[in-house]
């Protein structure tokens, strides 16, 4: 197990690697937003629109913060990718051990914090009055499992860079399952609303989170570490915290742009507020190959610039950009056939107006999905290439465009403005993350006196493998 779940991208076919590591990725991922989904499809089945809504209120906050907790996973994660590339194991060990102590230290304190913060956040957001106390409810508990959200995502990443993306997929899958089971022994048998499904949501990652742990620590050998590789070091910690808190940052930044969406939206009504809520569910739910995609490039440039194989990072990213466009135009075909029946999963047939509220969200995103795939693609190669602070002004780009279509827009032209928001802001980090990837190119390939064309010709692969004093990580 420890040699075949282990994966070495720094050679062979660039697609083949991607496309292998890709799909478990669609898979996990699909099975995270598949209990999502049923989260929300139990709420509002079981407790009724308004409690849909109040769940859903608390998506943009929920983002923020959660999202800050998984970016920071993925960036402790990218040096330890880098130095599997470069084979120096060892130091690989020091950044997996520091990246744990840092994860547990970030999470005590931001357990604390947002803990005692988060109804005045709520108020803050004009939650409506209806609501306030359900979505209060839910997510409370769903910081109170910010730790949980830590040691899974820290597990998983470390696991991920190593290149095997099929053992985070398993403990996935058995979190769907078991998180599928609670909601209902919590909603249905112990009545607890809302609560219930986020303490379903938080003890079913919590016990993924511990399984993977005990599965890491006795199945890989490479990560079995001496005490003075898992002693907690300074300096690593700050080469940690620089890739790491950018990467967080990008969620919650990009997060903050959906805030004031969402207070815009909030100021809709509570109807609009599930109308919103459902469809972003299916849409979240249709984006998890986006998604996959974006993580594979992490650990594909990680590894790459870490064993000096300059050459293999633009066949990987033409690579994934196929892949990216082949399936958003396969899931536009599919939502503009079949969108309106899956809404009905959430919400019953007699509510007209939220359904079709949901069809043209989920219409308008799905036209614009290809932007949505040079966002992942190009923003996590950037990051694992070791640039994350260039894909945090991508997430300031992405939170302008969202604040502006709620700031300016959403006053004026109501829910179908707010269906727009989303395109604008992939289409407002494309413009920033496009140009970026190339000059980062132009640059490394400069720093070795070396043409990008006469690279080409002369395919210089190993040559570039055995040239000192690489620079990454700008």
């Amino acid at each position: 197990m420890t040699n075949t779940a282990i994966k070495d991208m720094t050679a062979g076919s660039p697609a083949k690697l991607i496309f292998g590591f890709f799909v478990p990725m669609v898979f996990g991922l699909l099975f995270q937003q598949l209990y999502n989904m049923v989260d929300t499809i139990i709420v509002g089945n079981y407790l009724g629109v308004g409690a849909l809504a109040s769940v859903g209120s608390t998506g943009s906050i929920n983002f923020m913060i959660i999202g800050f907790c998984m970016g920071v996973c993925n960036g402790f994660a990218i040096p330890v990718a880098q130095k599997f590339g470069e084979k120096n194991f060892g130091e690989l060990r020091k950044f997996a051990a520091n990246g744990a102590w840092l994860a547990i230290g970030f999470a005590v304190v931001m357990t604390t914090v947002v803990c005692l913060l988060c109804r005045r956040i709520l108020v803050w957001m004009n939650t409506p009055t209806d609501i306030i106390d359900g979505a209060y409810a839910y997510i409370f508990v769903i910081f109170m499992g910010i730790p949980a959200t830590y040691l899974y995502n820290m597990v998983s990443g470390i696991i991920r860079s190593l290149g095997d993306s099929r053992t985070p997929l398993y403990f996935l899958v058995m979190s769907s399952l078991l998180n599928v089971i609670l909601d209902l022994f919590t909603i249905v048998v112990l009545k607890m609303g809302v609560a219930g499904a986020a303490w379903a949501t938080v003890i079913s990652q919590a016990v993924s989170g511990i399984a993977c742990l005990v599965f890491m620590i006795k199945r890989y050998e490479i990560l079995r570490m001496t005490k003075e590789e898992a002693a907690p070091n300074g300096n690593i910690m700050k080469i940690l915290c620089g890739i790491g808190i950018p990467m967080g940052l990008q969620y919650s930044i990009t997060a903050i742009g959906s805030m004031v969406l969402q207070v815009a939206v909030n100021g809709l009504g509570s109807m609009s507020v599930a109308a919103m809520t459902a469809a972003t569910k299916i849409s979240m739910f249709f984006c998890c190959p986006f998604d996959a995609l974006g993580s594979t490039m992490a650990t594909y440039g990680g590894q790459n610039i870490g064993a000096r194989r300059l050459e293999r990072l633009g066949e990987g990213m033409k690579a994934a950009v196929l892949m990216g466009v082949a399936y958003a135009l396969l899931a536009l075909a599919v939502l503009s056939r079949f969108g309106d029946q899956i809404a009905l999963l959430f919400l019953d047939a007699d509510q007209v107006q939220i359904l079709g509220q949901v069809k043209q969200y989920l219409l308008t995103n799905a036209m614009f999905y290809i932007p949505l795939v040079l966002v992942n693609v190009v923003r996590f190669m950037i990051q694992g290439m070791g640039y994350s602070k260039r894909a945090v002004l991508a997430g300031v780009c992405e939170m302008a465009a969202r604040a502006g279509v709620g700031f300016l827009l959403v006053p004026y032209f109501g829910y179908s403005a707010v269906c727009f928001a989303s395109p604008c802001a992939w289409i407002a980090a494309d413009l920033f993350l496009v140009p970026s990837y190339l000059m980062i190119m132009k640059r490394l390939w400069k720093e070795q006196g070396v043409t990008l064309g006469t690279a080409k010709r002369n395919g210089m692969m190993e040559t570039l493998r055995r040239l000192r004093g690489f620079r990454y990580g700008h």
